[in-house]
């Protein structure tokens, strides 16, 4: 061939070159390979214990009715459950705020007025979460908070109006209520209530009002072996990759769980656990409701609920709910706190969290034992030196828990406890003051 066909050829080469270049760019950009779709990785439910809705968290400790002969009371559980669940019908309307505070004497004779009953709240329940459970119709909920509930009864018209209380502040809020069936609610509350225990007032040097059982009590001291679940289900549970947690044994009775962000000590002596996240903690305002909403949703999301625990305190300022440990439908309490739930709720999600990892599972046995009448006890407070009578704010019933290492046992133990300061303490006749536990 002829020079003068070389140029001409390698035109044609380049251009097939660049065509080739082309067809192969592209066949890699819109190449899809055949491949088997990938399943979503299946979302983990880590479940400890159970799930709560809140009527099953906020419940009265104490029920109080007063007729224009009688006083009759209980703290049986089965008794208030039944008043709660002939409440359930009933509906909340037409909200009125009493601006004016009640002072202490004005709150007494309030109590003391005849015809209604009142629940008893260990802690001041928000009434945006009560409206969970005894449903309010009004189209504004105020963000107020009571620990006593009063109903009152109008024996001639069957009707009945509701009062929700906080005693820290004397204010108070009072409504209509609508039963299902006023009837029914008559019948089963009011009628009901005159079988409950018999009562009396308490004489206190302050304006407080206090009433007690007149007849010896009878419970039962419960046995049970000591159940634990394992730290790891909680570390599952509260940490966001468990698979990149540290564990170390820190002393006999410690061990700690822990990775870049959070920590989870564990006392393996009185099983107990105590989680922080700190870069979650805040001291943004925030209202009782929504944290109490917050810290019972962080508490299912794992099912943390592993015995009966009600609500039992609230500080919206430090961002702190409590949860106290329950037997038989009575409160349950320890020298060193190890009876109840706390959580700090911070920034979206926990920030401190301390509870036990015990269960009361397997029972191993009760006994019944008697103890001695409210008004026995009201009285030997009352004439002690021992004791300051006039700070006294309630007495009532409940469970000491004592735990045995060498039986692994954990016992419950009746007793009689009063409300002073904020704290729940111990009556023990033979002792100097009293066994105090808990906290404010």
């Amino acid at each position: 061939m002829g020079l003068k066909y070389i140029e001409p050829i390698k035109s044609i080469i380049l251009l097939l070159l660049v065509l080739l270049s082309a067809t192969f760019t592209f066949s890699i950009w819109t190449y899809t390979p055949r491949l088997d779709p990938i399943e979503p990785s299946p979302t983990v439910d880590i479940s400890i214990g159970e799930r709560k809705k809140v009527k099953d968290l906020i419940k009265p400790y104490k029920f109080l009715i007063k007729y224009d002969e009688m006083l009759r009371g209980t703290t049986d559980s089965d008794d208030i459950e039944g008043v709660l669940n002939e409440m359930s019908s009933w509906k909340v309307s037409q909200l009125v705020y009493h601006s004016t505070e009640m002072n202490k004497e004005q709150m007494k004779s309030f109590f003391q007025q005849t015809n209604q009953f009142t629940m008893y709240f260990q802690g001041d329940v928000p009434l945006q979460v009560y409206d969970d459970i005894l449903p309010i119709e009004d189209s504004y909920i105020p963000p107020f908070s009571f620990d006593r509930m009063v109903v009152k009864w109008n024996p001639k018209e069957i009707a009945f109006e509701i009062h929700f209380i906080n005693r820290a502040s004397g204010l108070r809020y009072s409504g209509k209520v609508t039963p299902g069936d006023p009837m029914d609610s008559y019948r089963e509350i009011v009628l009901g209530g005159e079988n409950f225990s018999r009562y009396a007032e308490v004489n206190v040097p302050e304006p407080t009002y206090i009433a007690v059982p007149v007849d010896p009590i009878h419970m039962d001291r419960s046995t049970y072996y000591q159940e634990e679940l394992s730290p790891t289900r909680f570390r599952d549970a509260l940490f966001n990759d468990p698979n990149a947690v540290r564990r170390s044994q820190v002393d006999a009775t410690h061990e700690e769980f822990g990775d870049d962000h959070a920590r989870l000590v564990v006392n393996t002596e009185s099983k107990m656990l105590n989680f922080v996240h700190p870069a979650a903690e805040s001291r943004e305002p925030t209202s009782p409701a929504d944290l109490l909403f917050d810290v019972i949703d962080s508490i299912n999301e794992h099912g943390g609920w592993t015995d009966t625990f009600r609500f039992s305190y609230i500080n919206a300022f430090s961002h702190i709910v409590r949860f106290q440990l329950y037997n038989y439908g009575y409160p349950v309490y320890s020298e060193n706190g190890t009876t109840e739930i706390a959580q700090y709720y911070g920034k979206n999600r926990i920030f401190r969290y301390i509870r036990p990892y015990y269960t009361l599972d397997v029972k191993i046995m009760d006994e019944e034992v008697v103890l001695p009448a409210g008004t026995e006890i009201a009285n030997a407070l009352s004439k002690s030196d021992k004791y300051d009578f006039g700070s006294i704010e309630d007495i009532t019933l409940g469970y000491m828990m004592r735990h045995d290492l060498e039986k692994r046992a954990l016992i419950m133990e009746p007793a009689w406890f009063y409300l002073m300061k904020g704290k729940w303490i111990r009556y023990l006749p033979d002792q100097s003051g009293g066994e105090q536990i808990g906290l404010e």
